[in-house]
């Protein structure tokens, strides 16, 4: 094995967080610091274009495709993970949207053990990294490098829909990250002028070039190397397949995802030792939560066909419609060609929500499409989903044997637990009932594309999102934070039961937040940053 040379900080993982800690270390010139990742450069076209993660998302040239081990409560179907694997991570191939969950979500973490975490205490990190176009305010920064902005795209059938929700009784929401998050309203987004806004561009690429900073592309970590529990560097794998090590004098940070950072704690013997003890490796630290605590939103659709042809499905297979939409991309920096996952959407009660919490989340496009990557559907289409803000399955994540480059096994558990299903009906018959208000129910056809008209009952709406439905792309918990002796890092971010070994990403949520998790991702970072440096 040869030796790369010495670091202070080695931060394994260049998405959302790796990025951020990157840039905010280096800031120190003292201090050295090697970002690794195992992933490319990036640059290309569609990961640069907003509405180009139809194209990257499923993409093994952009984004690790980690396969869930098949389970009957999903019908036996192999669900497919994809995850960033290019500098930003998942925050260069996701859906752009910029929210950070509910209030109370952070209160709770706060509640579960994690101190210093509570909303009050999280909200000044979120804005120190935002660049919020509508300006500063409580809630919103406009000083940080993550370009923020209101949704660029006017279509008259996303208006009529909040407009039919309102009538349906919910309230409306002009900002989710403001001073209450419930209700209907517009997306924010991360762009920057005409592209997407990742963690790369913003936090890494701005500092590429400091002295004390070095990144290393198409590297992949093996193990973190220990001496007497002690977190001393890391071993990797290079692009050539040669064998190496990197040392940290100060400390080892895993920001390498909800997937790969409990790997990672495994293969380097911190986790359940029987699981250790089976795939031979020596057990540093028996910590049998590495790995647990899995939690993912999962979604189901409701699609319909609309009378006339303004659905984006019909735009793009129209030469003029192309022509148009590229114009106004290029010209004004707005229309289609700038949109993410959602344009509109939000979060509101069911019948089932708790202590008046929003426990539905919307999420809805003027197009209809079987999954990212494939092509539109030649109907014309418009789509709603709706996800169980909270869920309360859990799944887990495990090595698979001692091979460091094999994926590990993953079990999703997806609405294993009665109430998320329950959760998950429910939503589907408000968004089934925001269709037939006055505003949108003269838009669409009698022949509902999803779930279809007969199916009805709750117990067919069920076996429809189990067979249907699918992630939304937000795995978290694996490394659960907390003060209690069987949490796998403590409220600064630290492992236990080693020195200099921290996890800063977005596995170290004790609770899933209710909504997109990126936002929250690099706040987490940014805060993680700051009690490295001994905030």
């Amino acid at each position: 094995m040869r030796d790369a040379g010495g670091w202070d900080y080695v931060i394994v993982g260049a998405g959302s967080a790796g990025c951020l800690l990157a840039n905010r270390l280096s800031a120190d010139p003292a201090c050295r610091v090697l970002l690794m990742e195992a992933g490319g450069e990036g640059g290309a076209f569609w990961l640069r274009m907003p509405i180009g993660y139809f194209r990257t998302i499923y993409d093994p040239r952009f984004s690790w495709q980690f396969r869930l081990k098949p389970q009957e409560s999903t019908a036996g179907r192999s669900i497919v993970w994809p995850r960033g694997r290019v500098l930003g991570g998942s925050s260069a191939i996701n859906g752009l949207l910029y929210i950070r969950g509910q209030h109370a979500d952070f209160n709770d973490w706060a509640a579960q053990g994690a101190q210093g975490w509570s909303y009050s205490e999280v909200l000044p990190w979120f804005r120190k990294s935002e660049r919020y176009a509508g300006g500063t305010s409580e809630y919103h920064g406009a000083d940080g490098e993550l370009c923020v902005s209101d949704l660029r795209n006017d279509h008259p059938y996303c208006a009529a829909w909040i407009e039919a929700g309102l009538q349906a009784g919910h309230g409306h929401n002009p900002d989710f990250n403001g001073a209450r998050t419930e209700g209907l309203g517009a997306y924010q987004l991360t762009l920057r002028g005409h592209w997407r806004c990742d963690a790369n561009n913003a936090f890494l690429a701005p500092v590429r070039k400091r002295a004390n900073l070095t990144v290393m592309t198409g590297v992949q970590v093996t193990r973190v190397m220990m001496e007497n529990r002690r977190a001393v560097g890391v071993q990797f794998v290079d692009a050539n397949g040669q064998a190496q090590s990197a040392r940290a004098e100060a400390e080892v940070i895993l920001s390498a995802g909800a997937l790969q950072s409990p790997q990672l704690l495994q293969l380097s013997g911190i986790g359940p030792a029987d699981l250790l003890r089976t795939h031979g490796i020596e057990t540093v630290v028996d910590a049998p939560e590495v790995g647990a605590n899995l939690q993912d939103h999962y979604q189901a659709r409701v699609i319909v066909r609309l009378r006339h042809r303004m659905s984006l499905n019909d735009q793009v297979r129209s030469p003029l419609g192309l022509a148009k939409m590229g114009a106004q991309w290029l010209f004004s920096q707005r229309g289609p060609l700038t949109v993410g996952a959602g344009q509109v959407g939000g979060m509101v009660c069911s019948e089932h929500a708790r202590d008046g919490r929003p426990d539905v989340l919307f999420n809805v496009m003027p197009l209809s499409v079987d999954k990212p990557g494939d092509a539109l559907h030649s109907f014309s289409g418009f789509s709603a989903s709706a996800t169980q803000c909270r869920p309360m399955s859990r799944g887990i994540v495990q090595i698979a044997s001692g091979d460091p480059l094999r994926p590990p096994e993953i079990l999703a558990n997806y609405l294993t637990h009665p109430y998320d299903a329950k959760v998950l009906v429910a939503g589907l018959k408000m968004l089934r009932e925001i269709y037939r208000q006055p505003a949108f129910r003269d838009l669409v056809t009698d022949q509902e594309y999803m779930p279809g008209n007969t199916v009805q009952s709750d117990r067919d709406l069920e076996e429809f999102a189990r067979r249907k439905g699918g992630t939304v792309f937000h795995p978290v918990g694996t490394c659960r934070m907390g003060e209690d002796d069987c949490a796998v890092v403590d409220s600064r971010l630290r492992v236990r039961g080693v020195e200099a070994l921290r996890v800063i990403d977005a596995s170290v949520m004790p609770s899933m937040v209710s909504t997109n998790t990126n936002a929250a991702t690099i706040m987490i970072a940014e805060k993680g940053a700051a009690l490295v440096m001994g905030a």
